[in-house]
Parts: C-alpha cells; sequence; structure tokens
C-alpha cells in the first residue's frame, strides 16, 4: 500500500506518488512549476516538534557530559597538555545534541511571503529566498541574548533543505537544527580545529553554557568548520576604514595584537566593537560586556541618530550610504544563475539567506523587493526576518494580510546604523588547503 503523506497546502492525506499532482491543483497554471518546487522543499523540509521548551532531560545530559569535558580542558591548559581527542568530543556531541524546538508554519512563511508580495507585483519586483524556518527568541531560554544564535538556526534550516552537501555534513548529518545549546557546543569545538582563533580568545575559548552575544564572525566560524564557504561583507564610512580589521595593517589589528599574536584588553561592548577601536561614548542600546551581554530589540525606525553623530556622520549622508548595502543586497539575491524563474515578478533563488548584524541586533535579510516609482526612481525594501517577532504573529499578519509589511519590510530610511556587516555563503564544500585558509577569519570592506 502505498504511503499517504499531508499536503502541504491543505489538511488531506494523499498516496505520496500523487502528492505533487493533487498541490498543483493549488496554483494557477502560469506558475505552477515555480510553486511547486517551493511546495516541495516545504514537504521534504526536517520534521519539527511543537514550540515547547527544549527537552529538559537531554539538555542536562548534554550539560553534564559537557562540564567533564571542559574540566579536563581546564585541566589540560593548566600543566600544558593537549586540550584531548576533538573526534571523541565531536562523535559524544553527535550522539547527544537536541533537535531546536520552533514554531512549524503549515503552509510554510516563505510560500505565505511570497503570496503576499505577488499581491504587489504590478509595481515591484521581488526575489526571494527558497525555503527557510523562523527561529524567535524565547522568554526562558535566550531573550536578551540569543538573536545570533537563531539566525545561524534559521539560516541552518534553508541550508538543510537546500544544499545536499550541507545536509551531509552539517551538525555530524543529523540533519535537523539543533538547539542553542548544541550549537554552542559545535562553535566550541571550531575554535579548537584552528577556526578563528583571535574570536576564541575574545570569549577566552569558551561560550557553553554563557550568555554571550555572537556575531557575523562567531557564524561564520561555526559554519566553515563544517567546511562551507561563508564569508563576511563589512559595510562602513571612509573615516573608519582604517579601524576595520577587514583592512590589512589597520590601526586596531597592528595596535590591539601582543607579542603572542593575542589581542589586547580592550573593553568590548559587542560583536560590532571587535572591529572598531573603543569610542568615546557608546550608543545606550549596545551597553553590555564579555561573557554576558545584552542584545536589544529595537525597530529600526526608532533608532536615534546619536551613533552617527558620534562618529562625525550626518544623517543626511549616512542614509544615502546605506543605498550601497541594498545595491550589493539586491546584486546578491539577482544572481540569475540561481533562480529559477527570473522572468516572474517574485522570483524564488536558491542563495543562501544573509546574517545581517550591526552593533544593536542582528537578524536574517531572506530577500529583496524593488518597488518601481515614477520617472525611473527606485526603492528597495530588505525582506527581513526577526528573531524578536512571534512566529505565530507573523504567520498570522501574512495569512490576514495585516501588518505584515511593518514586520518584514526595512526601507533605505531605516538603516540608521554606521556600520553593518554581512555573513552569506557560498555554494560548494571546502576541502584541503582552502579548508585551511577558511580558519582565518577574513572580510571585504565596502565603504558606504
Amino acid at each position: 500500500m502505498d504511503d499517504l503523506s499531508s499536503c502541504p497546502f491543505c489538511s488531506l492525506s494523499v498516496p505520496s506518488r500523487e502528492l505533487e499532482r493533487h498541490a498543483n491543483g493549488h496554483f494557477e497554471d502560469e506558475e505552477s512549476a515555480e510553486d511547486m518546487e517551493l511546495a516541495r522543499r516545504i514537504a521534504i523540509a526536517p520534521p519539527s516538534p511543537p514550540l515547547t521548551m527544549t527537552n529538559q532531560l537531554e539538555t542536562d545530559k548534554l550539560k553534564e557530559v559537557n562540564s567533564h569535558e571542559v574540566a579536563e580542558v581546564d585541566a589540560a591548559r593548566c600543566d600544558g597538555r593537549t586540550s584531548g581527542d576533538v573526534e571523541d568530543e565531536i562523535f559524544h556531541l553527535v550522539s547527544l545534541q537536541t533537535i531546536s524546538s520552533f514554531y512549524k508554519v503549515e503552509d510554510g512563511l516563505m510560500a505565505l511571503l511570497k503570496g503576499r508580495l505577488e499581491l504587489e507585483a504590478e509595481q515591484s519586483t521581488c526575489i526571494l529566498c527558497s525555503y527557510l524556518d523562523h527561529f524567535q527568541s524565547i522568554e526562558s531560554e535566550d531573550v536578551g541574548w540569543g538573536c545570533g544564535w537563531r539566525n545561524i538556526q534559521m539560516l541552518s534550516s534553508h541550508l538543510l533543505v537546500e544544499r545536499q552537501e550541507a545536509k551531509e555534513g552539517l551538525f555530524g548529518g543529523s540533519g535537523f537544527v539543533p538547539d542553542i545549546v548544541s550549537l554552542q557546543r559545535w562553535l566550541e569545538i571550531a575554535w579548537k580545529r584552528g577556526f578563528d582563533e583571535v574570536g576564541s580568545e575574545h570569549f577566552n575559548h569558551k561560550i557553553y553554557g554563557f550568555s554571550s552575544w555572537i556575531g557575523t564572525t562567531e557564524c561564520a566560524a561555526l559554519f566553515r568548520s563544517f567546511g562551507l564557504r561563508a564569508r563576511i561583507v563589512d559595510f562602513g564610512p571612509k573615516n573608519l576604514e582604517s579601524l576595520f580589521l577587514s583592512v590589512p595593517g589597520s590601526r586596531i589589528d597592528s595596535q590591539s595584537m601582543g607579542a603572542r599574536g593575542k589581542r589586547n584588553a580592550v573593553q568590548i561592548h559587542g560583536p560590532m566593537d571587535r572591529y572598531l577601536a573603543k569610542r568615546r561614548q557608546i550608543s545606550p542600546e549596545v551597553g553590555s560586556s564579555i561573557g554576558h551581554t545584552a542584545c536589544s530589540y529595537i525597530q529600526a525606525d526608532q533608532i536615534s541618530d546619536s551613533s552617527n553623530k558620534d562618529l562625525g556622520i550626518s544623517s543626511a549622508s549616512s542614509s544615502k550610504g546605506q543605498e550601497v548595502l541594498t545595491d550589493w543586497v539586491w546584486r546578491y539575491f539577482s544572481d540569475k544563475s540561481f533562480i529559477n524563474n527570473c522572468f516572474s515578478r517574485v522570483s524564488i533563488t536558491r542563495k543562501a539567506p544573509l546574517y545581517f548584524q550591526h552593533d544593536g541586533h542582528s537578524r536574517t535579510i531572506v530577500g529583496i523587493q524593488v518597488i518601481h516609482q515614477p520617472k525611473g526612481m527606485q526603492k528597495y525594501n530588505l525582506l527581513v526576518l526577526d528573531p524578536a517577532h512571534r512566529t505565530a504573529t507573523l504567520e498570522r499578519s501574512l495569512k490576514r494580510n495585516a501588518g505584515w509589511q511593518k514586520l518584514i519590510k526595512r526601507g533605505v530610511h531605516t538603516l540608521k546604523k554606521p556600520q553593518y556587516q554581512l555573513c552569506y555563503i557560498d555554494p560548494g564544500i571546502a576541502k584541503g588547503e582552502e579548508l585551511e585558509q577558511l580558519k582565518t577569519m577574513d572580510t571585504v570592506y565596502i565603504e558606504i
């Protein structure tokens, strides 16, 4: 007897061999091929538990095992011995890691967003990622510090569905997105294997069990340790260019490194400040310290211009400069070799989402919209998913076609921070010498 499968667009169960034909009836004929592919990705997405707290028993078990490992590593460092067999740690982690709980959108969040953008198709052109699950911060687990981890989970949900080579290697081939506790252990293993040694020093080689705020470099180091080609792009004003570590010979690069190549003591207020010399005044929404940092969830249009003024940047020039960022994002997503139907008003791309960081928060860019205005003018909107938003609220607003624009769209005028970072993941798996090169964090600097 043929197995029954649930149609991603209705509650009916149909034979697996007839699933695609059944789902096809839900679409208009002119877009059926593209939408069927999106439906396929939703159908094969990894299973997810209901929205509950992480399985406490498994979490406690993982913590107990890892606490012994951490103690052994600390003892080894004290007497000069090696840190132990990393392969054994990986073996234990693969068997003990826990799947992350999240709210599963039945119809697929990206499919719902595509439908709403199609209603605006007459006046706009959109490019949207093929698949992604939204991971929200949970009050009892990570509110106030976990946005970076949630963005990593969102990127992982895309990679596990869209890229077979990534699915085979990520998280020991588990096929699911691990919880934050497990991700912290994976990052520590990446550090032990030599990925981002400077970043490891920044956290004193430890992040497991801490409410530490992470940034793009930690995201890149984690994915690079699995052979994924994670890249970082810095966007900042010209007068700060020499302060960015992405620029060879920059002042902070040369002045803050000791004789052993270790970073000297510098007060760190957040992941973006790791790339900047100490400033006289830090914007209030960033105030935090190493080991337990705060991540402020502030709507982009509510952010003040104080941080810009501190750096001698006018609001007008900043707004104009941010167009460089949106232009870059458009070029990234509009690569025709990754788009299934580049002639559609709402095209689906196989490009990975973007980890989007500034000095107060981080989010995930899942696409971009260009609105065609009179006299040939164009207006760009980044399509952003925020870990601070509740997934159920996003789903409800999209289904009702009410309020979703305010939650997801981010125009140039909302980009008021003086500097930004993006992390993206190129296709393919690095091996050998290329993998060794990925252990050193490097970024591209773009003036805004």
